[in-house]
């Protein structure tokens, strides 16, 4: 937050409960803070906390419904100059190197060249304890060589002693830094800082600077 300009128009990607909006007023920022997400009730959710802030006419906020695979995803984005974007801890969630490749080219057209794009994936790769719960593909009725390497499903339970029939489960890409790397350099980005953080080791998040190039 300390390296973003206090004033300028921001998407977050995948917004979730609107935690940087909130970050967003107490810094008294200017311009525009624009988050979508795939959750309705995290939208809601989003809108109450900002709803609970005490508001300033300096900056706008807005929160809108979006399926990233979705081509059309973009039609319901305010009309706006794009300074920076914003992604953490989504695209680990988009199942295919295509379609991921389609998002970031994507939101490589929202931005003008130079412009900066933070971004985070998941490495629970790194926890013995989180790799326990990996369930194979048979459990969602699909087969290993329908995947793609780096692939995993997670048990997403709170609670693993709960019943069979509150099975839940939760599609994770586990990237390495080159694969990251390579991504963000065919889809218009490079790669300016990386750095792990997130988790009691510190290490459950790698977090990366991107700027977009021609």
């Amino acid at each position: 937050m300390r390296e973003i300009p206090p004033r300028g128009n921001w998407l977050d990607v995948g917004c979730g409960t609107g935690s940087l909006a909130v970050e967003w007023m107490s810094q008294r920022r200017s311009g525009m803070y624009h988050g979508v997400d795939f959750s309705k009730p995290l939208i809601e959710e989003a809108r109450a906390r900002v709803a609970a802030e005490v508001t300033y006419p300096e900056l706008k906020i807005g929160f809108s419904f979006a399926d990233l695979t979705d081509d059309g995803w973009t039609k319901n984005l305010p009309e706006a100059r794009w300074d920076g974007l914003m992604m953490f801890a989504v695209l680990h969630h988009i199942a295919g190197c295509k379609r991921r490749a389609r998002l970031l080219r994507c939101l490589r057209s929202l931005i003008p060249t130079g412009a900066p794009m933070y971004i985070s994936v998941w490495q629970i790769q790194n926890s013995p304890r989180l790799m326990n719960r990996l369930l194979p593909w048979s459990a969602a009725g699909l087969e290993e060589q329908e995947l793609e390497p780096g692939d995993a499903l997670m048990d997403w339970r709170g609670d693993k002693s709960t019943s069979a029939s509150s099975d839940a489960m939760r599609y994770v890409h586990l990237f390495s830094t080159d694969e990251l790397h390579d991504l963000a350099n065919i889809c218009g980005f490079t790669v300016e800082d990386s750095f792990y953080s997130d988790g009691h080791e510190g290490n459950l998040g790698l977090y990366q600077f991107w700027r977009a190039v021609n």
